[in-house]
């Protein structure tokens, strides 16, 4: 202490003057801080939040003064996040399929809960022994679901096309999807048969969305030809192994100016979240689901999972580094 009325402290390392008879709690005032949002160490022993309005600074105190810090700004605010394929506006970014399920009843009850605007449906001949049988129709409804018709089971572009033609002749629909399989153990894609198919539907009217291998020279081959969207698929179908070749769908988003979805071999959520990850514009499924333990509840999931992977993509992904790189700051370490 010295004549002038003041006291020598040492806070946070630095020797700072202060004048005599202040309480830990006024002192912390002096320096601009909220003493409520503070702690404070006296000499290396903690001093109770609940005294520092009683205890005197003392000449040579030795006082370190902490808080809490962290690092990043306020969130966003999310904005309306749609997407557009042939002109159509959609809020979901999940597709899902409409086979495999118990009963429609169960079907309808997965597509409400996946939040989906957009149901695929194959096309298949009517049943003349029952025609009052139940159909997909009598649960989900096409004018509050969008039905996107596929070619499932067609190995050849004649019969994918033919297929579509009544299609549309049954509901008007132009907006398709489209599967030209090369053979039954792999269901993979015959991307010779699938590029004649759309360059033929293309030219009658069609707007088909297209399965494909994950080949960005092929997806660019099929959008040149009249595909309104690519559909790579990320492993077989039904096979569950989710996304196999993240490497190539990547490409395939970079290079494509019409939508990405990845279509086929998710198997659980996080793999849809990676898809979306990848920067897919969707996700399609059908088998995820349905053959899930509780298919509603894993319609849920796959809901929530499709729209954080999307959330994340547009917040844009941390660098990967070799070495650890430590969160908090350095700077003010006691």
């Amino acid at each position: 202490m010295t004549t002038d009325g003041t006291i020598m402290l040492t806070v946070n390392g630095e020797h700072r003057r202060v004048p005599q008879g202040l309480t830990l709690a006024a002192l912390a005032e002096e320096l601009g801080l909220d003493p409520a949002k503070v702690a404070v160490e006296r000499n290396l022993e903690v001093v109770p939040r609940s005294t520092l309005d009683q205890v005197l600074a003392e000449d040579g105190d030795d006082l370190e003064i902490v808080h809490f810090v962290g690092g990043g700004d306020h969130p966003a605010p999310v904005v309306d996040d749609s997407w557009t394929v042939a002109g159509k506006t959609f809020h979901s970014r999940l597709i899902v399929g409409t086979g495999k399920y118990r009963d429609f009843a169960q079907n309808a009850a997965a597509v409400e809960a996946s939040g989906a605007e957009i149901v695929t449906v194959a096309v298949r001949r009517v049943n003349i022994a029952d025609p009052k049988a139940p159909m997909l129709t009598d649960f989900i409804d096409p004018k509050k679901i969008t039905y996107l018709p596929n070619t499932a089971g067609c190995f050849t572009a004649e019969d994918a096309i033919r297929t579509l033609r009544l299609a549309r002749e049954a509901g008007g629909w132009t907006l398709v999807k489209l599967e030209v399989l090369g053979e039954a153990k792999t269901l993979y894609p015959d991307m010779v048969e699938t590029l004649r198919a759309t360059e033929i539907l293309a030219k009658e009217g069609f707007e088909p969305m297209v399965y494909c291998a994950d080949d960005p020279i092929a997806a660019k081959r099929l959008e040149d030809a009249g595909a309104v969207a690519i559909m790579p698929l990320g492993a077989p179908i039904g096979s569950g192994l989710g996304i196999q070749n993240p490497v190539m769908i990547r490409l395939m988003v970079e290079g494509a100016k019409v939508p990405v979805l990845v279509d086929a071999g998710v198997g659980t959520a996080s793999d849809a979240a990676a898809a979306m990850e990848l920067g897919c514009d969707g996700v399609l499924m059908n088998t995820a689901i349905a053959e899930a333990k509780d298919p509603v509840m894993m319609a849920s999931a796959m809901k929530a999972a499709v729209a954080a992977g999307r959330l994340a993509y547009r917040a844009g992904r941390m660098g990967k580094r070799r070495y650890a790189d430590p969160s908090s700051p350095l700077a003010g370490l006691i």
